[in-house]
């Protein structure tokens, strides 16, 4: 056991020398028995040349944290390699200890650098990973490699089970795998730039074909407005004729209708006058009148005026309703073919047997047309016969 005193608290610690850590970076300023130029951090063989420790207790180590706690970014944070001696909240480790099997933040690295015991030890940036370089079978560390069975083991396997292959040391077996990896890397890379080749292309086709589709819909959208504008044009046309043949047509009635109607209305007006002048009783006036009155009124003959009965626009309407069929058959038609067209627009050409399917189709063979040594299947999908037959059409 020992003692460490404060200014103005004492602390008691009794451990095992064995195990013995400590870290006072969560308590106030100590005054340790320790030399006025220890660092911060200091080993046990330091405090045993003070006279504060045994020469026999100087192997292991001490955290003396004289000064304010550590900067945040001293913590391990997620996924950082936490140091294996700090209690508490853990320190970021700096360095892995392969003999050791264990990390070490920069103040419990310090024996390994301060003291001759730790002089063997293979030091690592930190790893989380130490126990895939201990063997398995001996908990020794992995320094050799066995080419017959492609893996790293311990000086102790050479011995045992892999007895008689042939091994190399670790950096030899690294050297042989390093100029392997530069093939591989090489291919790789190879392979990338390839890849990135025709990613490029891709791209380029894509953009492309993207370009020409907007350029389809940009000039099938013109074009279509130019059809209906023309159409529209049509229509007016076709209902300005209508209506000037109905004018050129209609005129001339309506002035025989309007001559027609004075007429009669001169006719009605005269019959009354004749009407009225047969009742009267006054002789001298009947004879007076009757001369002007019976006088003929004009030309008594009709005009001359054939009305056709069947005259209409009927055949119009006729010619207009098949130019609208046609026009909707044109665009049928070419509407099949455009969409033909587009379905056939691809960039990746079919190279595999499920690619070429995607265009298939069903056939149906005409019996008719079959020659005499060939049979058809049932649903006319596949004929059978001689090669002969075949090339001889029967």
């Amino acid at each position: 056991m020992f003692s460490v005193k404060k200014t103005k608290h004492t602390l008691s610690l009794c451990c095992s020398l064995s195990t013995l850590s400590l870290c006072l970076s969560l308590f106030p300023p100590l005054s340790l028995s320790v030399p006025a130029r220890a660092q911060p951090a200091v080993s046990l063989s330091k405090m045993a040349e003070a006279g504060d420790l045994d020469q026999d207790q100087s192997s292991y180590p001490i955290c003396l944290d004289l000064q304010a706690a550590p900067p945040a970014h001293c913590y391990a944070g997620p996924g950082d390699v936490t140091c294996d001696v700090c209690t508490g909240r853990k320190h970021k480790a700096v360095k892995s200890c392969l003999v050791c099997v264990a990390s070490y933040c920069e103040t419990h690295l310090q024996p390994h650098y301060e003291s001759p015991a730790f002089k063997k030890h293979k030091l690592t940036p930190a790893t989380g990973q130490l126990q895939e370089k201990i063997c398995s079978h001996h908990d020794k560390l992995l320094e050799v490699y066995c080419r017959t069975d492609q893996q790293c083991i311990c000086y102790l396997c050479v011995k045992d089970e892999h007895r008689g292959h042939d091994t190399v040391s670790a950096a030899a077996g690294r050297t042989e795998k390093q100029k392997q990896l530069g093939v591989t890397q090489r291919k790789s890379q190879q392979r990338i730039q390839e890849r990135e080749k025709k990613l490029q292309d891709l791209r380029r086709a894509a953009d492309s074909l993207t370009g020409s589709a907007q350029a389809a819909v940009e000039d099938s959208e013109r074009i279509f407005i130019e059809l209906i504008r023309s159409f529209e044009r049509r229509r007016s046309e076709v209902k300005e004729l209508i209506g000037d043949q109905e004018k050129a047509a209609v005129g001339p009635v309506e002035r025989l209708i309007k001559q027609l109607e004075q007429e009669i209305a001169e006719l009605r007006r005269r019959d009354a006058e004749l009407e009225q002048l047969s009742h009267t009783e006054d002789h001298i006036h009947f004879l007076q009148s009757c001369q002007s009155v019976c006088a003929p009124p004009g030309p008594g003959d009709l005009p001359r005026i054939t009305v056709n009965p069947h005259f209409s626009f009927e055949a119009v309407r006729k010619h207009v309703s098949e130019l609208k069929e046609r026009l909707e058959d044109v665009c049928k038609g070419q509407l099949v073919k455009i969409s033909q067209t587009v379905e056939n627009v691809d960039i990746l050409e079919p190279r595999s047997r499920e690619d070429f399917l995607q265009y298939s189709c069903l056939l149906t063979l005409d019996p008719n047309t079959a020659g005499r040594r060939l049979r058809l299947s049932e649903g006319n999908r596949e004929v059978t016969g001689s090669v002969w037959a075949l090339l001889l059409g029967g």
